[in-house]
């Protein structure tokens, strides 16, 4: 009987477990994602936010949104790279 109470314990406790390791896996997934802004207005998803300060480009939490005095526009693009000019400059 108490065996039976310690086993059922034990199971609950290990799908805790991978249940909390899979919301940590997916947290640190989502972390890594950002908003990547130029100088230009642009604003785009990137899965890396590792620029050189030269590209003066802002980068910002994924949840980031622009306020109602600010202009921006989306432009998305695949691959690592910015906006510069209307042009995609792809970094490799």
């Amino acid at each position: 009987m108490v065996w039976q109470r310690m086993e059922r314990k034990m199971n609950i406790l290990s799908k805790a477990v991978v249940v909390a390791a899979g919301a940590l896996a997916f947290s640190a997934s989502a972390a890594s994602a950002a908003i990547v802004c130029n100088d230009e207005g642009d604003c785009w998803h990137a899965k890396r936010s590792d620029f050189k300060p030269e590209f003066k480009l802002r980068v910002h939490p994924d949840n980031w949104k622009w306020g109602p005095s600010e202009h921006f526009k989306w432009r998305e693009h695949e691959g690592h790279g910015y906006w510069r000019g209307g042009t995609w400059v792809e970094i490799r």
